[in-house]
């Protein structure tokens, strides 16, 4: 089975796959997601393993990805996978690396269903899913038991990626790793332990005051749906988690959709059917936080900017108020 064409990488001008992966540092392979979370994963990776390879991507990367690096030999070396769920298709993916002499490790938060868990155990060395903690806190069980500078990192991971807000360095860092420039840098303070500096908090400064006239743009222009729950659409012009909570917190309601100009989006939800919603957009996630997209034609992305709304819409709303 091949992943459509829509879902494979495309170019990407900054980082040629195909020579990260041809050129690896021999050992470990890291695929990983995007956010803070994922920054924490490669930084207990490194703490344990020292030198190696890292590809970030986003969920809906993810697949095509994982197809691209079955492509090549793994001679014995690890694909770790971390912080990225189950996505459907990936079973045979799995096989092939196996076959490839890839050793497959997958660490995981997302909520699985149990028959994808079987599947991919099948095709896995390891499968770990733990709801209850972010994946940097799987890591740092896995990977460095006992370790206290690993289980402080994973403490702070888990404050902003699973919305506690008890720790103020988390939404510090979850903030400056907006900008993918960041992620190496703040990797590699935590790796030494070191959670803030003059670099971070310039970053920091800089990017709210970006951040505040970004969701304020988003509110102004938010449509409310809904009966059962109160419902937001709305253009994401950039930070997601922020500008769902102040959304929230402003408008009343009980699930945010941040919807970006090529239909993916980014979901929010008091009740916890954010998961449950995703899936049947191609995305996933948490309960309370997930993703999706909505498969928008060329003229539908032109409306939505105009006018901000999308036959999708109805579809959602109706959805969400169905799940018990």
């Amino acid at each position: 089975m091949r992943f459509p064409p829509w879902r494979r990488p495309p170019r990407n001008r900054e980082e040629d796959l195909s020579v990260i992966i041809g050129e690896r540092v021999p050992g470990i392979l890291h695929l990983t997601h995007n956010d803070l979370d994922a920054v924490g994963c490669d930084a207990i990776h490194r703490m344990r393993y020292g030198d190696i390879t890292t590809i970030f991507c986003s969920v809906g990367k993810f697949p095509g990805i994982l197809e691209f690096i079955s492509h090549y030999p793994g001679n014995g070396d690890m694909l770790s996978i971390t912080d990225l769920g189950f996505q459907p298709g990936v079973e045979p993916v799995l096989g092939v690396l196996r076959n490839k002499k890839w050793k497959v490790e997958w660490r995981d938060h997302h909520r699985w269903q149990d028959e994808e868990k079987s599947a991919v155990e099948a095709r896995c060395d390891l499968l770990h899913v733990d709801v209850g903690t972010c994946a940097t806190g799987i890591c740092a069980r896995d990977l460095q038991e006992g370790d206290p500078a690993a289980a402080e990192v994973a403490r702070v991971v888990c404050d902003y990626d699973l919305w506690k807000h008890e720790d103020p360095r988390s939404a510090v860092l979850g903030l400056v790793l907006q900008r993918r420039k960041n992620r190496e840098y703040v990797r590699d303070r935590l790796v030494e332990g070191v959670f803030s500096d003059v670099r971070i908090e310039s970053e920091y400064r800089e990017i709210r005051g970006e951040m505040e006239a970004a969701m304020d743009r988003s509110i102004r222009r938010a449509l409310i749906r809904g009966n059962r729950y109160r419902i937001a659409f709305a253009p994401l012009y950039g930070y997601p988690s922020e500008t769902a909570a102040r959304m929230r917190s402003t408008l009343k309601t009980d699930i945010e959709v941040l919807v970006s100009p090529g239909g993916r989006f980014s979901l929010r939800s008091v009740p916890p059917i954010s998961h449950r919603i995703a899936r049947e957009f191609s995305g996933g996630g948490h309960p309370h936080a997930s993703g999706g997209s909505f498969p928008f034609s060329f003229w539908e992305r032109i409306r939505f900017r105009i006018t901000g709304r999308a036959r999708y819409f109805d579809r959602f709303v109706q959805l969400a108020e169905s799940l018990p």
